[in-house]
């Protein structure tokens, strides 16, 4: 983008629209509209670039495939293989290696320490609850769930895979979906609880934000998990009084939790830092958005929840959005024609030279000196370029999570990075 600016002799404003719209980055939009007056251009270039953000990334999904050595086919079964550990699945294993004869399921390595959990076991013919004391002995007949990339090696070290057909699960009265609220299981792992010994209760998985999963014996509850409890009556009202069930919590915006996050948030963003004589700030954009990623993967610190429904984060996605680039459509709106006029084709080679040379950089970066997987290369293009138009792309020709497991990976650190960048772009300019 400096570069541009600087063969084109484009106005510093401009180039900033330019490099935000390029990579349809509205932070870094809200960064250079913080940082420059109300009748400046920013606008605009964002505007003249976005439509090549989003059509080049998209043309680059199809292309990719074509330009590089093999096709999507080439790498599926490693992709497929790479995103198995997603996919939840069931067995039915009968118990015959010795090692493991009157051991607690706590006490088998491979069952602590994998995705897998044992949730029944088979009695009188019927699949029951695992009971407080259970203890593994040959010839009994468990029922593991668990990502089925793990399940494979738990079942060769406990015994035979069978077939459960015929078999009848409760899940009315012996399986419950609880929402988890109580500081006293909140913050501490499955191993910590005991839940088990306790209630004879097995939490055979974990639904956090919009992600279900079977949990590890390390795995920490957050608050507002929605966990799966299988157990019998008893236990399981006991342990719906412990975990504090409230099944509305799942769905409620935290709206103190948001308040201090924003607050905490402008605040980081305020904070200057001096280079050189040169003064850089995290910006009203960067601010709440490190604050929101720290959040996030936190999941609660204190009294603070990082946990919002999909529902709230759209609307307020949605929302904020449209406000903000109303607004700034509004102060560019005057000068927009008389700027196409002057720069109009300029700006146009300037927005495809910032898409384009990039998205090269990436491809023979990450294919020949990193030796990436094509899907797993594509999707972090998309998620370097902030593009989930391309991830779009790449993910309606094929059938894999890879790409979209690798663009989920770079996605944040890439928002991050651009929206740092944009307040240094504007002062190399100026």
């Amino acid at each position: 983008a400096w570069l541009v600016a600087v063969l084109l002799n484009l106005h510093p404003d401009l180039t900033a629209g330019l490099f935000a719209g390029a990579l349809t980055s509205t932070p870094a939009l809200a960064a250079a509209v913080e940082r420059l007056p109300p009748d400046s251009q920013v606008a605009v270039g964002y505007g003249v670039a976005y439509p090549f953000g989003v059509l080049g990334v998209i043309i680059f999904a199809e292309l990719a495939p074509r330009l590089l050595i093999g096709k999507w086919t080439s790498s599926q079964g490693d992709a497929e293989q790479s995103v198995e550990p997603a996919r939840i699945a069931r067995q039915l294993v009968r118990i015959q290696n010795p090692r493991v004869v009157q051991k607690r399921l706590r006490e088998v390595r491979v069952l602590k320490n994998s995705n897998c959990q044992v949730s029944r076991v088979v009695k009188d013919g019927r699949l029951t609850p695992i009971p407080a004391d259970f203890q593994l002995q040959i010839g009994d007949e468990v029922l593991i769930i668990g990502a089925k990339a793990n399940l494979e090696e738990v079942v060769e070290v406990l015994g035979e895979g069978i077939s459960f057909d015929g078999y009848v699960l409760d899940v009315e009265r012996q399986r419950r979906r609880v929402i988890v609220t109580s500081k006293a299981i909140t913050g501490k792992s499955l191993e910590e609880l005991h839940l088990l010994s306790k209630f004879g209760v097995t939490i055979s998985r974990i639904q956090r934000h919009d992600v279900e999963f079977v949990p590890r014996a390390s795995d920490r509850i957050q608050l507002g998990d929605a966990v799966t409890a299988v157990g019998e009556v008893e236990g399981l009202e006991r342990f719906v009084a412990f975990a504090g069930h409230r099944e509305r919590t799942f769905d409620e915006t935290d709206l103190i939790s948001l308040s201090v996050g924003l607050i905490l948030g402008i605040l980081l963003g305020s904070v200057e830092f001096q280079f050189d004589g040169n003064s850089l700030s995290l910006g009203m954009a960067g601010g709440p958005l490190l604050v929101g990623l720290l959040f996030g993967h936190l999941g609660n610190f204190g009294f603070l929840v990082g946990h919002m429904p999909r529902a709230a984060r759209l609307l307020l996605s949605e929302v904020g959005l449209s406000l903000f680039l109303m607004q700034a459509g509004s102060q560019a709106g005057k000068s927009f024609l008389s700027t196409i006029s002057d720069h109009g084709l300029l700006l146009c080679v300037g927005a495809m030279m910032i898409v384009v040379v990039p998205l090269i950089v990436g491809i023979v970066a990450g294919r020949y000196l990193f030796r990436m997987d094509i899907l797993e290369l594509c999707g972090g293009v998309c998620g370097a370029m902030t593009s989930t138009p391309g991830l779009g792309a790449i993910s309606a020709k094929v059938d894999s999570g890879v790409p979209t497991a690798s663009y989920s990976a770079v996605y944040p650190l890439a928002l991050m990075i651009v929206t740092i960048l944009t307040p240094i772009l504007l002062s190399l300019l100026q």
